[in-house]
């Protein structure tokens, strides 16, 4: 299904008069409001606004995807606002706001907001899209242009439409020290380990280097009154600019493509305890998906 066909002639702006994205909400909120009458546009907007304090839905690339889970709608409702002029928001990217699209979805829905969610990502990713958006002068040149961009929202929901794409790896080259500074840094658990070539090669994680400090950890805990009195970590610590994650890594990693379902995955990352999956194409790292956002994404929404 072309995601053009979720828009409506009424529920788009093609120049709205508002200077922030908080604006741009409130203009996209009344039209809904003004087509649905029986909606409490109060409670939507407090559901909004709250998920905008979870996190914040400017995507770059000039767009923004606020939305909200909710029972105060039966089904989904989507209203975009091109903004000629530019929203003075800070942007992930420092691209101006230009575009904000807004979702509403019934709270038992998870599926096709997401899909919806990554079909209108795919549209910002490509600047020739909001390019034509900015010159279209009515509600229905815009939905022309997301008609012509061929963006289509897929049937089933797939690892694309969860995975993280901006991914922080190592190489076998890496150190401990560093390995464990990006971990602390991104507040992450774990990192793939790529070649030169950015191909998956395994994962390095905290687990692995407790492990290398506790080599043998087994005997530590059969023997605990015998515990050494200095710290084993003391030896890594030293060690850390020198070690190397090729000499610890764990290189039996699954991967997974953009291209498997969700439910697939997530199966096969409890069967096999499973924190992170990279995902690759061609042979090379793209994206990961860790369990976290599968909660997040799809239950929390």
């Amino acid at each position: 299904m072309k995601l053009s066909k979720l828009l409506s002639d009424d529920l788009v702006l093609a120049d709205m008069p508002a200077t922030t994205k908080k604006e741009a909400i409130a203009y996209l909120i009344d039209r809904i409001s003004q087509q649905f009458p029986l909606l409490d546009c109060e409670k939507i907007s407090a559901a909004v606004d709250e998920r905008e304090r979870i996190e914040n839905t400017s995507y770059g690339h000039g767009f923004a995807f606020p939305h909200a889970r909710t029972d105060e709608v039966q089904r989904m409702y989507i209203a975009v606002g091109v903004s000629k002029r530019g929203l003075t928001d800070k942007t992930p990217d420092g691209i101006p706001l230009r575009a904000v699209c807004l979702m509403l979805t019934p709270s038992n829905i998870s599926q096709l907001y997401l899909q919806t969610l990554s079909a209108f990502a795919r549209l910002a990713r490509n600047g020739e899209h909001l390019k034509k958006m900015l010159e279209a002068q009515t509600p229905a040149e815009v939905i022309d242009v997301i008609t012509n961009s061929g963006v289509k929202v897929d049937r089933d929901l797939l690892v694309r439409d969860i995975m993280v794409e901006k991914v922080i790896s190592v190489t076998r080259e890496t150190t401990l020290k560093e390995v464990a500074n990006l971990l602390y840094k991104h507040r992450v658990g774990a990192m793939p380990v790529v070649d030169e070539a950015g191909a998956v090669v395994g994962q390095i994680s905290n687990r692995d280097l407790i492990r290398a400090a506790l080599p043998d950890y087994k005997s530590l805990i059969n023997n605990l009154s015998m515990a050494p009195d200095i710290m084993p970590f003391d030896d890594l610590l030293k060690a850390a600019e020198k070690k190397t994650v090729g000499g610890i890594m764990n290189p039996e990693l699954a991967t997974t493509s953009e291209d498997t379902p969700v439910v697939e995955l997530a199966a096969l990352m409890i069967f096999k305890n499973l924190r992170m999956v990279p995902v690759a194409r061609d042979g090379k790292l793209v994206g990961v998906v860790v369990i976290s956002d599968i909660v997040s994404k799809i239950i929390r929404g």
